[in-house]
């Protein structure tokens, strides 16, 4: 092809650019060929980003401008080294080495397959980037010339780059103002203008682009990442949330599905966001991380804490979450302690439970913490559960489902995803999963009227995260597998069971949320089914989001694995996904132009406000219940000047009631003394209440079996204080099931909880200043027990 003048070479390059055609013909047909080095051919991914770690290179001193675009699209695998830590930033980019890099973001998945051939004249099935090329032509990224050549080792100019990069990302022109001097005229005017008007490239000092300059590797680098980036952002601000996941990599998606803990690095508490965090956050691409109190010293330190996670996890947010229940388990220092689930359930009111939802929400946002795995909706059915008790609101379906939508619904109007557990049910077992593998034998009929009825409700009422239970169901799903433990035969758990999640809770249910599981450390989990096994099955089942992987960074390549070998579909991963982005984007995740100092000064107004503080003690009171009675109205009361014993398994428990009492009794002139029971301690304890006018005995049974409890030394204590006609009030602290394993109980109190609140509020009742309103939310049936372990008297 002969040379052209200056007027003819701008009408041809018109037209190949309008013919898909951004390759120049004119200062480049006499350019030298470049051979591509062997490691650039090694580095063609299958999936951008998924297996290869991100190199690491030692040739960019002299290129800091680049450095971060460089290393971004390394870690995405679309671009490689030359080997040896050597990025070779410098060396300018050929037309083949651009499309490659453009497929490998746009079209991973077609590299898969076999490609059909390009028919290019100059591009032989040999060429080290024939797939790409031919890639590129079918979707028509880049077109060759008329000559039936393609040019693949031509250099690329500043203003090819702007033209391959327009039409690969579909780009329109922007809003701002753009006024290069040497482009107007130009064949690639209108790809430069979309490109300058969008912030995306610049010109230099003197004000020209010098558009048809070679692009060098680092250039083109920051050229396309300033493109996926803004791509991103614009997903994002559009919330077109299948737009954003196809500019993510199969790493991020699939990060997003991980939620990790972080309470230790290297033997340490993490408190800050230390080297370990950045590693994880970043390798394994992380969508979450559940915080504990390992990980929090005061509000001040984890609202930092959290402010500095998002800082660090790019432009998805993360969900951070915690378990604030309220009662025992919770997890903010100098919060509102609020009395806990069953104290609520002894209520029976609606309106306090929504604004315990409330103010609970109130301050978990403000620390940066938006998911809340809250409320339990477990119907505590059996008194021998080991891991429920007082975490739920009652054995009764529909107070359960009542206050549980109060909660749901307080909590998100201050702005936290309640993510309510366990599905199907956790109430009615004897096994605490964290160490074993529960089943739950009812059938079906039974599972409709009781353990799945608050959950229903929840759904017909919009909640948004269900938190899955490591429970077996075989009235749902009998499938059974060789356990990795012992060889035995054991039931799939409802975490791992399509049937329960897919089936019965997504098809039946209706529901269309997001499903996490329940941690998998968990030895329910763990010991069977192998901890890289069951984070496929879980997903293959129809969880979103892994709660707790035992090795993250194992879990993250399971899934990567997965998908490409087809055992999990790359559909699967996107609906997931898909659900994790919107609930973020509702719940205003996206959102972080908060300073960390405005949100450090607003802490004091909300922790432990006297607003909330007042909920708090309102829940307490209306919450104490009377559990036995000399005269069916009220327990036994502390007189002026008496001799007061206060009994307990633990000093510090005996010790924290005695100050309570005496703050609230100032005026009685009361003489009081702690005494421990059990410990072989017991008749130490009878000759303490020997002396007593009146004895508190409080017993505190949650977390064990309750027929498996040491009763006996409490019945002791009992037979002994009504032989003696002692007045005295056994004080039920923790499951107030005291009445089906104690006999002849003549004075008693539940109050659901150990924490101040609650046990201020039942010293008031024991001295008269308040009267006993709760209602026993659960009941005493003694047909569940299997064989007391007390000497009934």
């Amino acid at each position: 092809m002969g040379k052209l003048g200056l007027t003819q070479q701008l009408v041809l390059r018109k037209r190949l650019f309008n013919m898909h055609i951004t390759a120049t013909e004119v200062e480049q047909m006499n350019l030298k060929m470049m051979t591509i080095f062997g490691a650039v051919i090694g580095s063609m991914l299958v999936w951008a980003g998924s297996a290869a770690a991100e190199e690491q290179f030692t040739d960019l001193q002299h290129s800091k401008w680049a450095e971060d675009s460089i290393n971004y699209l390394s870690k995405r695998g679309t671009v490689a080294g030359y080997g040896n830590g050597m990025f070779i930033p410098e060396k300018h980019v050929t037309r083949a080495q651009a499309v490659t890099f453009i497929v490998r973001e746009l079209y991973p998945q077609q590299l898969q397959f076999a490609t059909e051939g390009t028919n290019y004249l100059d591009v032989p099935i040999t060429h080290p980037f024939y797939r790409e090329i031919a890639i590129a032509k079918k979707n028509g990224l880049a077109s060759g010339f008329p000559d039936g050549t393609f040019h693949p080792d031509t250099v690329m100019s500043r203003a090819e780059t702007a033209a391959f990069l327009t039409r690969a990302y579909s780009l329109v022109t922007g809003k701002q103002p753009a006024s290069l001097k040497d482009t107007e005229n130009h064949w690639a005017a209108a790809p430069i203008l979309i490109m300058s008007s969008n912030g995306l490239i610049g010109g230099y000092t003197d004000g020209t682009y010098r558009p048809d300059r070679p692009v060098t590797r680092a250039e083109f680098t920051v050229f396309m990442t300033r493109v996926i980036r803004f791509e991103r952002e614009a997903a994002i601000q559009d919330h077109d949330w299948d737009k954003l996941i196809s500019y993510m990599t199969l790493s991020e998606q699939v990060g997003q599905m991980l939620m990790p803990d972080i309470r230790q690095w290297n033997g340490q508490v993490t408190t800050t966001v230390n080297e370990g965090i950045k590693r994880s956050i970043h390798d394994q691409d992380l969508g979450g991380l559940i915080l504990f109190d390992k990980n929090i010293e005061d509000v001040r330190q984890v609202t930092t804490l959290t402010h500095n996670l998002q800082m660090e996890a790019g432009d998805i947010p993360l969900f951070l979450g915690i378990d604030q229940e309220g009662g025992d388990v919770k997890r903010i220092p100098g919060g509102t302690n609020l009395p806990g689930q069953m104290a609520l359930g002894a209520t029976g009111d609606t309106a306090l439970a929504e604004a315990a939802g409330s103010l609970t929400g109130e301050e978990l946002r403000v620390l940066g913490l938006k998911v809340n795995f809250a409320p339990v909706l477990d119907i505590n059915s059996n008194p021998d559960n080991p891991i429920i008790g007082i975490r739920s609101f009652s054995s009764d379906a529909d107070l359960v489902a009542r206050l549980g939508n109060a909660t749901i619904k307080g909590l998100r109007q201050s702005g936290v995803i309640a993510a309510v557990k366990h599905f199907p049910g956790h109430g009615d077992t004897t096994v605490d999963s964290h160490l074993g593998m529960p089943v739950l034998t009812h059938n079906r009929e039974r599972l409709d009227a009781v353990e799945l009825k608050p959950f229903r409700a929840s759904i017909e009422n919009g909640v948004e995260m269900i938190m899955t239970a490591h429970i077996a169901f075989p009235a749902v799903d009998n499938e059974h597998i060789i356990s990795l433990k012992d060889g035995s035969s054991v039931p799939i758990p409802a975490t791992l069971s399509k049937k329960v999640l897919t089936g019965l809770l997504r098809g039946e249910l209706g529901y269309k949320g997001v499903i996490i599981s329940d941690a998998f450390t968990m030895n329910a989990i763990a010991e069977h089914f192998g901890k890289n096994k069951a984070v496929e099955r879980a997903i293959s089942a129809g969880v979103d989001i892994i709660l707790m992987p035992q090795d993250p960074a194992a879990a993250h390549q399971t899934l990567i694995n997965a998908v490409k070998s087809g055992t999990i579909p790359e559909e699967t991963i996107h609906n997931s996904v898909k659900r994790i982005l919107e609930l973020k984007s509702k719940y205003g995740f996206f959102d972080r132009s908060e300073s960390l100092t405005h949100k450090l000064s607003t802490l004091n107004d909300v922790i432990g406000s006297e607003e909330h503080r007042t909920v708090e003690r309102k829940i307490a009171e209306r919450a104490v219940t009377l559990l036995a009675s000399r005269d069916g109205a009220l327990p036994d009361q502390i007189r002026q000047g008496d001799r007061v014993v206060i009994v307990a398994a633990e000093q510090e428990q005996a010790k924290k009631l005695e100050r309570q009492l005496m703050q609230a009794a100032s005026n009685l002139s009361l003489k009081t003394e702690t005494s421990v029971i059990g410990q072989g301690k017991t008749t130490e304890a009878l000759k303490a209440i020997d002396k007593a006018d009146y004895v508190i005995l409080a017993t505190y049974q949650f977390r064990n079996v309750a027929s498996q409890f040491g009763w006996t030394d409490v019945q002791t204590l009992i037979k002994e204080m009504n032989e003696r006609n002692k007045r005295y009030t056994l004080l039920s602290l923790g499951n107030p099931y005291e009445t089906i394993f104690l006999q002849n109980v003549r004075s008693g109190l539940a109050v659901y909880g150990k924490q101040e609140p609650n046990t201020t509020a039942g010293i008031k009742v024991l001295l008269g200043q308040l009267k006993a309103e709760g209602v026993l939310p659960v009941t005493m049936d003694k047909s569940r027990i299997p064989v007391p372990l007390t000497t009934w008297r």
